[in-house]
């Protein structure tokens, strides 16, 4: 069994930071991408940012210059450094993996519980 476990997330003045963190747990054999997704009231969810195994990250337009992604493959981790925090990005942050549970090497996405981030003005 998989689990995602954030953590970080909470409530900020606009400008300020905030850092989340994932990390993946139970039979994992490998993990392919990692990211960041988020979902406002009333909207659809939407990605925030990701980051393969090896290769470049990639951002959503309206995040780019203020948030950077990361991971610590030793420890299964992805995390994403939010500043410059506006009221737009107040959401649920939820955290995604696509993993592979054998040598067969089959992908399967799955997510996190999601963590709360308000953003006031």
């Amino acid at each position: 069994q998989v689990q995602l476990v954030e953590s970080g997330g909470g409530l900020v003045q606009a400008g300020g930071s905030l850092r989340l963190s994932c990390t993946a747990s139970g039979s994992i054999f490998s993990i392919n991408r990692m990211g960041w997704y988020r979902q406002a009231p009333g909207k659809q969810r939407e990605l925030v940012a990701d980051i393969p195994s090896g290769g470049s990250t990639n951002y959503a337009d309206s995040v780019k210059g203020r948030f950077t992604i990361s991971r610590d493959n030793a420890k299964n981790t992805v995390y994403l450094q939010m500043n410059s925090l506006k009221p737009e990005d107040t959401a649920v942050y939820y955290c995604n993996a696509e993993l592979a549970l054998s040598p067969l090497n089959i992908l399967n996405n799955y997510w996190g519980q999601g963590t709360q981030v308000t953003v006031s003005s």
